[in-house]
């Protein structure tokens, strides 16, 4: 309900000119093709099940978390509990995931009670570190795709599940950030909803397997200093590209080994345990990963972005096309990762 409230606050506003709300541009689900620029009806749904009420859902949880507390769960199980139950949830309706179930309930609860406030709603794709502003590569957590390369820099992740041509959808932060001033210098009390994707799929595609292989290229060449001292050797990371493959893999390579581990472990009186317990990590993070990434491991969408490109032709004169860029063509890929992205999240996300 966050975005409602800010929308009443908005409402009570005597001089506002215009609401904008950033989304994500994954609201769509797990479309594949084209996909428009288009606003979300209340109760819309992906799978085109009726019934959608976000009170009705509200209620629901709230039983939900009643039920757990009347069951004396614990703290932990109780937010494992509702996670799961938001899934099933938003999987009823035809979303993957949480994130983008409430997001797009978001998105509908704007669209249906903004009145006459100006409103334009901004979907970003996956956001990367900058590309400039306020300097090159810099980024703020662990995020979206970095959590592949953090991973992998420092050898904790040597496969993944993924597609070879799959296009990963990526932006630079600070060019969501010029898009999002673009649009309130343009909407500023203009009675209209607007949608802008703000990604580079359609017009600056990247590949899975470019990615891949600039991440081998950069850590080959710059090592991370792991907490001894020593270097982390990377190998050219494995890409499977079926869940059951992936699957059988871990099984074999990881999950019996560490079963036998843990046996001899206890005969021993733990005198594994360090290697026990440092392999169990390794494992749980790599799978940690692939559910958490599993909606977008294999995502066929490509993000139209006319509306966006329509407002870069207005409000970008040839004077100020340094200060506020957002077209996702002006990037080189190569050049980015090897010398801002990979840089920015070894400096300012490795730990």
């Amino acid at each position: 309900m966050g975005a409602k409230h800010v929308l009443d606050f908005a409402k009570n506003c005597v001089k506002h000119e215009m609401l904008l709300h950033v989304s994500t541009a994954y609201v769509c689900g797990e479309k594949s093709g084209l996909i428009l620029e288009k606003p979300f009806k209340m109760g819309e749904t992906l799978n085109g099940i009726s019934g959608l009420d976000i009170q009705t859902e509200l209620k629901l949880a709230k039983e939900k978390r009643n039920e757990l507390q009347a069951k004396q769960a614990t703290k932990e199980e109780e937010s494992t509990a509702m996670k799961e139950f938001g899934m099933q949830r938003a999987r009823f309706y035809g979303w993957p995931n949480t994130y983008s179930f409430t997001k797009a309930m978001g998105e509908m609860l704007l669209g249906d009670l903004r009145g006459n406030v100006p409103l334009a709603i901004i979907r970003p794709t996956i956001i990367t570190s900058t590309y400039k502003e306020p300097f090159p590569g810099w980024v703020e957590g662990v995020r979206t795709i970095d959590s592949l390369a953090v991973g992998y820099g420092k050898g904790k992740l040597t496969c993944f599940l993924g597609d070879f041509d799959l296009i990963l959808d990526l932006i630079p932060g600070d060019m969501v950030v010029n898009a999002m001033i673009a649009a309130m210098v343009t909407h500023a009390n203009q009675p209209n909803e607007f949608i802008y994707q703000v990604g580079s799929s359609l017009g600056n595609p990247i590949k899975c397997s470019t990615f891949k292989d600039l991440a081998y290229c950069y850590f080959s060449k710059n090592p991370w200093i792991d907490k001894d001292g020593k270097q982390v050797i990377v190998t050219r990371p494995i890409l499977f590209t079926s869940a059951a493959s992936f699957q059988r893999y871990m099984a074999v390579r990881y999950l019996l080994p560490l079963k036998g581990l843990q046996v001899v472990n206890a005969a021993l009186c733990n005198y594994f345990r360090h290697t026990y317990s440092s392999t169990n990590r390794k494992i749980k993070f790599v799978l940690r990963l692939v559910e958490l990434y599993m909606p977008y491991i294999f995502f066929k969408g490509i993000f139209d972005d006319a509306n966006l490109e329509k407002l870069r032709t207005t409000v970008t004169k040839p004077s100020e096309a340094n200060t506020y860029y957002f077209d996702p063509k002006i990037i080189d890929w190569e050049d980015y990762f090897m010398n801002v992205h990979f840089p920015g999240i070894v400096r300012y996300v490795f730990k």
